[in-house]
């Protein structure tokens, strides 16, 4: 049988080279069509893409695991554009979270009190088609500079209530190891910026850029968690695994953002298969994303009471490590909101609360004797002012 290599006529050690992958991707018509045979919606797709100016690139790797038999294999409708994506949808928004209002410097979002998000660059491996911030990473908004680095460190610097950066774009793991070094080695010199996050989807779509090399430099920089952002089970190869592993087995954690989206994942069953994957991977499960109101995304996203649902078939019938959150992150810069089915009924005029099971069953929690939740020690160990005395009590230093 072919190897991936010699599919795309080259050797085994260029194709487990990252480098060879991102000057390899495939990016028009002609190059996805060696690999699938294109559907007319694709060609449309692929045709208004170019025209509009919007990036389509799918490392050899990403390709590969497409099935060219079905247009509705999760990996093409991921990676290659359709028609769709330029149907317009009620509730569009070109800034569907409200970040440009909020950067206060061009490397910086600023929407919470105390993270920031740092966009590191516009670049990606794969330009998922349901991107949330694909008026930046579709469109090229441009890599930061050095001066741009300046200006975000000095920007935290300013400000103190900042304690958590995610390193974000564009996929931070485009850079080399050396940029991303440097990069995160100055956010380092911010004394109150205690955890680091570094989003990327490299081991979904570019699992060979992350070896023991890359897992030890990250280690350096801990607390530092990454983030990825497998969808799909059928992304969960053999690759991808290795490369989340380097990074647990370096003491680098692991946590997984899954996008809802319709027609790709929408289903309980393979929503399972693939947390269940990734907690066998010692990755954990940590969002399930309502699809955000992008342009160009109506087609991926689904009613609210659909992931609700899916959740409800979850909980009960595989482990709570398994079950993320359900976000919803409103719209114009609401920020998250997490949903969950009700299980709460409404209170009895006796007190006390009534519940449901996932099987319909009700259960009373009765009310305690006493109700005053107030805790005598706080104050001793935050000390009289309020302000945390850290884990030695009062006087700690």
């Amino acid at each position: 049988m072919q190897t991936p290599a010699a599919r795309f006529g080259t050797r085994d050690a260029h194709w487990r080279t990252w480098q060879w992958q991102l000057r390899h991707a495939l990016t028009t018509a002609e190059e996805l069509e060696r690999i699938v045979p294109l559907t007319a919606a694709e060609r449309r797709g692929l045709a208004l893409a170019a025209e509009r100016g919007l990036r389509v690139a799918v490392t050899p790797y990403y390709a590969a695991l497409a099935d060219p038999a079905h247009p509705s294999c999760p990996v093409r409708r991921q990676a290659i554009p359709t028609d769709a994506e330029f149907e317009p949808a009620p509730g569009d928004l070109r800034d569907p979270l409200g970040e440009d209002g909020r950067r206060p410097a061009r490397a910086i979002v600023h929407r919470y009190p105390d993270r920031a998000l740092l966009l590191a660059t516009d670049r990606c491996a794969v330009y998922c088609r349901h991107c949330t911030r694909r008026r930046v990473t579709l469109t090229g908004d441009g890599a930061l500079s050095r001066e741009d680095l300046a200006r975000a460190i000095e920007y935290l610097r300013a400000a103190p209530a900042i304690r958590d950066v995610i390193v974000s774009g564009g996929d931070p793991l485009v850079l080399d190891d050396d940029r991303l070094d440097e990069l995160l080695a100055a956010l380092r010199t911010v004394p109150h910026v205690k955890v680091l996050r570094l989003a990327t989807r490299a081991p979904v779509v570019l699992p060979m850029r992350i070896d023991a090399r890359l897992a030890a430099r990250l280690r350096r920089h801990a607390p530092l968690f990454v983030v990825t952002h497998f969808n799909h089970p059928k992304e969960c190869t053999d690759e991808a695994r290795a490369a989340c592993e380097a990074l647990v087995d370096a003491g680098v954690p692991v946590e997984n953002q899954t996008v809802l989206l319709r027609g790709v994942n929408s289903s309980a069953r393979l929503l399972r298969d693939l947390f269940e994957t990734l907690l066998e991977w010692r990755v954990r499960p940590y969002y399930l994303h309502q699809g955000d109101l992008a342009e160009g995304t109506g087609h991926f996203r689904t009613p609210v009471e659909a992931g609700v649902g899916i959740l409800e078939e979850l909980r009960g019938t595989t482990s709570g490590l398994a079950i993320p959150h359900l976000a919803v992150d409103l719209p114009g810069g609401g920020g998250k909101v997490t949903l969950q089915p009700e299980y709460r009924l409404p209170t009895p005029a006796g007190g006390g609360a009534w519940f449901r099971n996932r099987r319909g069953e009700r259960y009373l929690y009765p009310d305690p004797p006493g109700r005053d939740c107030t805790c005598p020690y706080e104050q001793v160990y935050y000390g009289t002012s309020g302000a945390a005395g850290g884990r030695g009590g009062k006087g700690a230093t």
